[in-house]
């Protein structure tokens, strides 16, 4: 765990967000976008320690308050041990986590293995599953047994697919994990209410994915109802809303330009190449 010294301390009451993968792609931007809305940014990362270097950086020179912390969800002990190695200033002030971390595999039904899918589980399901449920006996032990006022309740957005609403059977295992834990949003806001809040955001494509080519993405980020590309800094901003609106429990938001409406049989880029997509 490293820490990042900013113009504002952490001690200060504004509200904290954990970013699982924040320090690249998506998860950079909802970090962003959080700090512009006025939280605290938790970046989390695996390896990707000198990007999440420079965006702490980034957000510091900007006046946020930033921490950093490195954690692999592919190991257990890690997991549990994430949220308590936070400061304690920060972890009392904790409003949201954004599990954003995700393993991304090629795959198929015919091709995957037991491994592969045990590594998909742990990272896209069986992690957030487990930090949730921590957070929400921090967030129970907060409120001292009583139910918090709206504007406090504490948040989890599990970032998903739009594949979890357009079934296709491509990436096999990760379309699995992505479809237990969009199943999940429901159980847990059930589960953990009053005490915390539990929502999804299933973004379309929006960053170059697995084998694609540049050429492949620049045309299939335009398979969609808008025939535009999908901005991340949509998505991170939905991220932002959910958090911040007491009154969004228990669901899921696509925000995809439409994609998820056009029933591809098979993952965009590989439809695009076989002539399949609109």
């Amino acid at each position: 765990m490293s820490s990042t010294d900013s113009a504002r301390s952490p001690r200060q009451a504004v509200p904290w967000a954990l970013v699982t993968g924040g320090a690249a792609r998506l998860g950079r931007e909802v970090c962003l976008a959080f700090a512009e809305a006025g939280w605290g940014v938790v970046i989390h990362y695996r390896s990707s320690q000198q990007a999440a270097a420079a965006l702490a950086q980034e957000l510091q020179a900007k006046g946020s308050p930033v921490e950093q912390v490195r954690a692999d969800l592919a190991d257990p002990a890690a997991v549990d041990a994430l949220l308590p190695s936070l400061p304690t200033a920060v972890l009392a002030q904790l409003q949201c986590i954004v599990h954003n971390a995700s393993e991304f595999v090629e795959d198929d039904g015919w091709t995957y293995t037991a491994d592969g899918l045990q590594r998909h589980l742990q990272t896209n399901l069986l992690a957030p599953l487990r930090l949730t449920q921590a957070f929400a006996a921090q967030a129970r032990r907060r409120a001292a047994g009583a139910q918090a006022p709206a504007a406090d309740i504490p948040c989890v957005v599990h970032i998903l697919d739009q594949k979890v609403h357009n079934l296709n059977p491509d990436y096999f295992t990760y379309t699995l994990s992505k479809l237990a834990l969009e199943r999940a949003v429901g159980l847990q806001a059930q589960a953990y209410a009053p005490w915390l809040r539990v929502c999804g955001v299933s973004p379309g494509l929006s960053y170059v994915s697995g084998p694609q080519t540049l050429d492949n993405f620049e045309r299939a980020r335009r398979v969609n109802l808008l025939r535009r590309p999908l901005e991340p800094a949509d998505i991170a901003r939905t991220v932002v809303h959910v958090a911040r609106t007491p009154g969004i429990n228990g669901c899921v938001i696509p925000v995809d330009n439409g994609q998820h409406r056009l029933g591809l049989a098979r993952d965009v880029m590989f439809a695009l190449d076989l002539g399949l997509a609109p």
